[in-house]
């Protein structure tokens, strides 16, 4: 750019350069991020040091970033509150019977939870706990037991309402309403093939199966349930019939839960608040300073014109929608080995968006190809945090684990092709329920 004392290339070099190698060093991304704009704010005539701190300011003056602790908020209050434990006995009385039982039961309490949450983190990390030593003492393996914990937490991302897709909206201006109703499908389907993958690893190793629930078991488990099952009907209805921002849902889904883990069911203490809230503050503050510096080094890279000069031969390929799409997973696939879903939807998601919008992509199925895509970084080295949760929790080496996360990677990839090719899968539902959101 004219003016400045750094090219783009030299400011592309040292930025990226400094945090490349801060990650190599084990040094937190949102660190990483905010230490590699110093130098350009430094030797920048027309910069200083300050903008940086005004730049992560800026980011989290946001209505719509509120939602984030506040959904956290919600899924640890109602983990306290006993809420997690009717959703595991609905589990065993909907999937008890399947070939894996106790893993298949891991994967539907993900869905469940994913309904409240939003967090793949706070989903492994609270799962981890309940089913990692009750699979590894049933007689599974190690390996498998960590991987299909940390593989189905990453459905919290994709199945309503997600975290992810709030910033998505609310950095790329598009209808947290109707990615709300797209991650629906793709995240059943996502579901579905890890069934599908534990009845295989089942019959194979010869995993226990529990018997079959009586109907009257799982009724009564359904009855328990129904006031937690109500709270992701509460925040996407919500959002959709226009009764409320996505903000104002995560404060509902806060009051909601704390009626009913502190009135209902009567299993929050004084005690288990305080450790809600203190669970929250934590995560929220790693997330939300991830989006700080984050914006930051978005910031600083428009300022320089680095997107431009990245996408300049991209944009020469004129690719069709599905190579696009194609195009942008992989991209996604590989940054999210290096980088939070966050700061990666800030910085790779803004320079994407051109060429999604140049191939005939709907902001939406861009949006949807890029979460789910995204969602395989949770659980790949070297980031991975969610498989770092678990083995973590399992006291395992990551190297024990890969050979079964790559395994159950393999249908979800086949999942995120189909994605690709069929934009339907995304927005088939939101077309169907509030086509306008869609516009």
């Amino acid at each position: 750019m004219a003016g400045n004392v750094l090219s783009t290339a030299e400011a592309a070099w040292i930025m990226f350069g400094i945090f490349f190698t801060l990650l190599a060093l084990r040094v937190p991304v949102a660190v990483s991020l905010g230490l590699a704009c110093l130098p350009a704010f430094i030797i920048e005539d027309r910069l200083w040091p300050m903008v940086l701190v005004q730049e992560t300011f800026n980011s989290y003056n946001s209505f719509i970033l509120l939602a984030v602790p506040f959904f956290l908020l919600a899924a640890n209050l109602m983990t306290a509150g006993g809420i997690t434990d009717r959703l595991v006995r609905l589990s065993r009385a909907m999937v008890g019977h399947l070939p894996g039982s106790l893993a298949q039961i891991n994967v539907v309490l993900s869905v469940f939870f994913a309904g409240i949450s939003g967090s793949s983190t706070a989903d492994a990390a609270s799962q981890g706990k309940i089913f990692i030593e009750a699979q590894i003492k049933e007689g599974y393996s190690p390996s498998f037991s960590v991987a299909i914990t940390a593989v189905s937490s990453v459905l919290a991302v994709v199945i309503p309402p997600s975290i992810l897709m709030i910033v998505w909206g609310g950095v790329l201006t598009t209808s947290i309403g109707a990615l709300f109703l797209a991650g629906i499908l793709p995240g059943l389907l996502l579901a579905t093939v890890q069934m599908g993958t534990v009845y295989a690893y089942a019959k194979s190793r010869g995993y226990p199966t529990y018997e079959r629930a009586s109907w009257g078991e799982l009724g009564y488990a359904l009855f328990i349930s129904i006031p937690a099952l109500m709270t992701p009907f509460i925040i996407i209805g919500g959002k959709v019939f226009g009764w409320f921002t996505p903000t104002e849902a995560a404060c509902i889904a806060v009051l909601y839960a704390l009626v009913l883990s502190m009135v209902v069911y009567r299993k929050l203490n004084l005690r288990g608040l305080y450790r809600a809230f203190s669970e929250t503050g934590r995560f929220a503050a790693i997330t939300l300073f991830c989006v700080g510096t984050a914006s930051a080094f978005g910031w600083l890279m428009a300022f320089y014109q680095i997107p431009q000069a990245l996408l300049a031969n991209v944009s020469a390929w004129e690719m069709g929608p599905i190579a696009a799409g194609l195009f942008i997973a992989a991209t996604f696939l590989v940054v999210g080995c290096f980088l939070d879903a966050i700061p990666a939807i800030i910085i790779v998601g803004t320079i994407l968006q051109p060429i999604a919008a140049a191939a005939g992509l709907h902001p939406v199925h861009f949006a949807m190809i890029s979460i789910v895509a995204l969602a395989f970084g949770l659980v790949t080295p070297p980031y991975g945090l969610c498989l770092l949760i678990c083995c973590s929790i399992a006291k395992l080496r990551l190297v024990d684990v890969l050979k079964d996360v790559c395994i159950m990677l393999l249908p979800m990839l086949g999942v995120l092709l189909l994605l690709i090719a069929w934009p339907e899968l995304a927005l088939m539902i939101p077309r169907l329920l509030e086509p306008g959101f869609m516009e």
